[in-house]
């Protein structure tokens, strides 16, 4: 198949040369699908066992044992068939005559680094899943007037210069199912855990159009966190999609890991995809997810450093794609992106061997598109397409806290808002390091429940003061009670929002904390010790308040007589720990 290919012949490929009746036969078939007379080429071929393939062109017809029974598969794709019928229809194999069914062929043209340039199938479509000779498989990325570019999934070893290569007519997609979930699968839902196959409900393509506005509803359902900065200051409702961003090594996973345990028991689907990591940092995460039980609803998905680019470009629309099945069923998905700068440069690489024109910083044009028409589809629907939803958390990587790079602006103009992470807070202990001037959620307290954004109140503006402040005192030694008080209440609240890793907050609990901090609970106690009064504190609340804080939880709601109450325990214990 990998000779040079006369395009006004017709190949006829089988192992025994054809007679005359069957030549006459061939002809008269040519002339009824081509409607030309041409010229019949014999090559010796031991490929189509049990039966040949005819060549026009770039079509090919295939009469082979292995054609017949692909046809058959395909005729009866989806079909319930028991299990005592199989061998009925291994045994009528061989006399079942199939349609004449054309396979548009091509050639390979070059190939290397996971690309291979295509001639021929003029008729391919974009995201079109391609199919070489050795059974490597390949997706079309690029269209040009006189050839195609693909990428593959597998190693192309085998693939050589006049390979030949078949359309399939499907695009792109992977299995889904509940079967997924407590898995870690790569890029194509294989799974990579030594845990053996997937049971999968279906099939679904990785690219698909997002939800259109009719179909969708407002982002007002918190998606907690169970991390006091980011559910009192940025609240992120479920269907929301909220970047997280800074340099490396500032707990940008710490914060969705923390995040996907925090879902237990809240009935919400989670998907974390791994995009360039390393595949260590994926055991241990599995590992911390096992340990928290949080594995039974977390579905994890591998592209790993090692792995080709293609497959570290397509993972972020495979978990989409896993999502979106969840998301229709009217379930809650939460889906995080680590990291899409490590996509994009994936991305970038593809592009630059596709021979595509490069633009800013060497990506190529459709960069902006590559995630737009990924974190669109997060989405919460309209009860006439069930009520689910997908919430999405990326992750971009900062280089020294630049965020007006260019991959950075794309998906800060995409996403519903960002929490930022800075170097210098992460490296003076505050964990986690959120800057609060520079994070925002744009959904807001759409997104909190009532108890919440009563009890976080002007928390936010409260600490923007203070940090003026602090600048302002920092070189001063002389200060009134006043300002003394403003810097102690300051300081208590961050130490209040410092929070250690796989340790998420009750609602009541974040509730009883920022209710204590304004009402200066904090300003008597040493900073150093605010840490130990407020596990001390909420301990104490489990212990006597057990009723009021399991109201809150189970009704979002923060009565006056309930805040009183919180001011009033706070108080008592605030003497128990001063004295002791």
């Amino acid at each position: 198949m990998s000779n040079p290919i006369d395009e006004n012949m017709a190949y006829l490929y089988a192992e025994h040369e054809p007679d005359e009746a069957q030549l006459r036969s061939l002809h008269k078939f040519i002339v009824e699908t081509d409607g030309k007379d041409t010229d019949i080429k014999w090559v010796k071929s031991d490929k189509y066992a049990g039966g040949f393939a005819l060549r026009l062109g770039e079509k090919i017809y295939d009469w082979s044992r292995e054609g017949r029974l692909r046809q058959l598969r395909e005729a009866i794709s989806g079909v319930a068939i028991s299990n005592d019928i199989i061998p009925l229809i291994k045994d009528r194999l061989d006399t079942w005559t199939p349609k004449a069914m054309a396979e548009e062929i091509g050639t390979v043209t070059t190939v290397g680094d996971g690309i291979v340039t295509i001639s021929g199938l003029r008729k391919a479509t974009y995201g079109e899943i391609l199919l070489f000779e050795d059974g490597t498989r390949g997706m079309v990325l690029d269209l040009r007037p006189d050839e195609i570019g693909c990428i593959l999934f597998d190693d192309d070893e085998n693939i050589k210069e006049g390979s030949s290569v078949k359309r399939t007519g499907k695009t792109a997609g992977v299995p889904v199912g509940d079967g997924f979930l407590g898995r870690v699968v790569n890029a194509l839902g294989v799974p990579v855990d030594g845990a053996g196959e997937v049971m999968q409900s279906g099939y679904r393509a990785i690219e698909t159009p997002a939800p259109e506005i009719l179909d969708r509803q407002p982002v007002d359902k918190p998606l907690k966190t169970g991390i006091l900065t980011i559910d009192s200051m940025f609240p992120i409702g479920r269907g929301q999609r909220e970047l997280i961003i800074g340099d490396r090594q500032t707990g940008k996973t710490s914060i969705a890991m923390d995040t996907i345990i925090n879902q237990k028991g809240k009935d919400v689907i989670c998907i974390y995809v791994a995009i360039g990591q390393k595949t260590s940092l994926v055991a241990r995460m599995y590992d911390m997810l096992k340990k928290h039980d949080a594995m039974d609803y977390t579905i994890i998905i591998n592209a790993s450093a090692a792995d080709a680019a293609s497959l570290q470009y397509i993972a972020p629309y495979s978990g989409c794609a896993m999502g979106e099945y969840f998301m229709d069923e009217g379930k809650d998905v939460l889906i995080i992106y680590d990291d899409l700068s490590k996509h994009a440069v994936a991305y970038r690489s593809i592009s630059l061997l596709l021979e595509r024109s490069p633009g800013r910083e060497a990506y190529p044009g459709d960069v902006f598109y590559l995630h737009s028409r990924l974190l669109e589809r997060s989405a919460h629907l309209s009860d006439e397409r069930g009520g689910g939803s997908m919430t999405a958390l990326p992750i971009v990587e900062t280089q020294e806290g630049d965020v007006s790079a260019y991959i950075p602006t794309n998906i800060i103009s995409i996403t519903d808002g960002q929490i930022f992470l800075e170097t210098d807070l992460f490296a003076s202990g505050q964990r986690p390091a959120v800057n609060v001037g520079l994070s925002v959620s744009r959904v807001g307290g759409d997104a909190q429940t009532k108890a919440m954004k009563k009890a976080a109140g002007a928390i936010r503006l409260d600490l923007a003061q203070f940090r003026e402040m602090e600048v302002f005192t920092q070189f001063s030694t002389d200060m009134d009670e006043l300002t003394k008080n403003q810097l102690a209440y300051g300081n208590g609240i961050m130490e209040m929002l410092k929070q250690p890793q796989n340790h998420p907050y009750d609602e009541s609990e974040e509730v009883v904390m920022l209710v204590a901090s304004q009402h200066l609970k904090f300003i008597k106690i040493k900073t150093s010790k605010v840490g130990e009064f407020i596990k001390g504190l909420l301990k104490y609340f489990k212990e006597n308040e057990a009723e009021l804080m399991e109201r809150i939880d189970l009704t979002g709601m923060l009565e006056d007589s309930d805040r009183a109450a919180i001011v009033k325990a706070a108080e008592k214990y605030q003497e128990i720990f001063l004295e002791g």
